[in-house]
């Protein structure tokens, strides 16, 4: 599936060299290295539950960072060709 993702343009660089070091596409080193994060991204059991039990002071913590992550967050329009 056709999908833009915007890149800074030095990891970008890197990613063309270490794709051609490897003598892949830039597409396939990409998609190894997405399913690599996704495939070890994964949560313990038991993680949220033991989360959502956290104390008071580690709640609020919590609370706050995500508070803080959602208002930093920017999205922009699409750009229009």
């Amino acid at each position: 599936m056709p999908t833009s993702v915007h890149l800074p343009s030095k990891l970008l660089e890197a990613v063309d060299k270490k794709a051609k070091a490897l003598r892949i596409s830039r597409n396939q080193l990409v998609v190894q290295a997405l399913q690599r994060e996704v495939q070890d991204a994964e949560w313990s059991a038991g993680f949220f539950e033991r989360l959502a039990q956290a104390d008071t002071e580690t709640s609020q913590a919590i609370d706050d960072m995500m508070r803080e992550i959602r208002k930093a967050r920017r999205s922009k329009p699409a750009r229009r060709f």
